[in-house]
């Protein structure tokens, strides 16, 4: 029932519902929260983005072991990602993106063996990445799964005949080279992606993740990463689109990264990276200049020359070589202290005859005694005159 008007809660009714295999209600307004004895055991695929889902997600799909992909992302939900999320032990696609998620990224998301896409961007996460992450693009079904229980409960033995085609058909949003597609079938089985951009992230970006060698989209922009850029990421040799933008990573670029021969979307942009660029080849021969701005310490194709130095200084001759030594001193800044120098003096002055009585009384008496003998200073030179 998706692309609907469809407004309101979901309903409590849904709790009964034991053998539902897909539930797809994205973009609607379905607003409130989900229920949380809502988590059909069976269930297979859940689409519910693009609604006014809010609330937290606690315990909702803790009993759905058979689920491939929760999609809830363009909600309203908050709260942390639950850490029994390692009880969906099939779950293949989960797609949290913008919603208002905090805490940290449960290590949890470590012991799930099946994970190929994980799209928690536009949220409030912090923390560390998790070094352990791990991601399949294992397209091969297996055939243990579609085997039939020898005392199965009423309805399972449809659900396990019928997994694997149901899990052909239904489509998964995933943004790539900065735009969204929507992949299904045969095709999302080979697609494998971690975007965790637009978060609150902290801490190095961990090596380990150079060695998902399979993956085909990485993307931590816009967070707080600091560090070097790992010269793992050499071992991405399938990887399509890296996006490490507006973060403050620091360090050379590994010169190793010309190897990514597949790579098309490519960004370090507003970062602190220093020394060369990779050498024009391959690949890094496309890319321009936008790729790297924002990185005044870099040099080198598309930047600027590493061999550029700037000229020494002219020495003026003559009578301007005068003027020029006023150069070095910086008329405004002079100014501004001098008043500011003249400030202090008249407040310590004030807080001095504040605090010290004797002081004030003798203050106020020389003022007197200097303004009395001006007066007569002037009324004697204008009475001669």
């Amino acid at each position: 029932m998706s692309n609907n008007g469809l407004e309101g809660p979901i309903p409590i009714d849904f709790c009964r519902v034991q053998f539902l295999l897909i539930l797809d209600l994205s973009n609607n307004n379905i607003s409130g929260s989900l229920p949380s004895c809502f988590g059909p055991r069976h269930i297979i695929h859940v689409h519910l983005s693009k609604n006014r889902l809010e609330g937290s997600l606690t315990t909702q799909f803790c009993k759905s072991s058979s689920l491939v992909t929760l999609d809830l992302s363009d909600n309203q939900l908050s709260g942390n990602i639950p850490d029994c999320i390692n009880m969906l032990s099939e779950l293949s696609y989960l797609i949290l993106k913008n919603n208002n998620l905090e805490g940290k990224i449960p290590c949890q998301l470590c012991k799930l063996q099946k994970l190929s896409l994980i799209d928690l961007s536009q949220n409030h996460l912090s923390g560390h990445i998790p070094s352990c992450l791990n991601l399949t693009t294992d397209e091969q079904y297996n055939e243990d799964s579609n085997q039939i229980n020898s005392t199965p409960v009423a309805g399972t033995t449809f659900i396990l005949l019928f997994r694997d085609t149901l899990s052909l058909g239904e489509p998964v949003h995933f943004t790539t080279k900065n735009m969204a597609y929507s992949y299904e079938g045969r095709l999302l089985t080979y697609m494998s992606g971690i975007d965790l951009s637009c978060n609150k992230l902290i801490g190095e970006i961990p090596y380990e993740i150079g060695h998902l060698s399979k993956i085909h989209v990485l993307n931590l922009s816009h967070n707080f990463l600091v560090g070097g850029i790992p010269s793992t990421f050499s071992n991405l040799t399938q990887i399509e689109s890296l996006d490490l933008s507006y973060n403050n990573l620091s360090g050379k670029i590994p010169p190793e990264l010309v190897e990514l021969n597949f790579l098309s979307t490519f960004s370090l942009a507003y970062n602190n990276l220093s020394g060369k660029t990779p050498a024009r080849i391959r690949q890094f021969a496309t890319f321009d200049g936008s790729c790297y701005q924002g990185n005044p310490l870099l040099c080198g194709e598309p930047m600027k020359s590493c061999s550029t130095r700037s000229p020494p200084p002219m020495i003026q001759e003559g009578p301007t070589q005068g003027k020029e030594d006023d150069g070095f001193i910086d008329m405004g800044v002079f100014y501004v202290s001098l008043i500011v120098s003249y400030i202090m003096v008249l407040m310590t002055i004030a807080a001095v005859l504040y605090i010290n009585p004797y002081w004030r009384r003798a203050w106020f008496y020389y003022t007197e005694m200097c303004f009395i003998s001006s007066y007569y200073f002037i009324v004697d030179h204008l009475s001669k005159s």
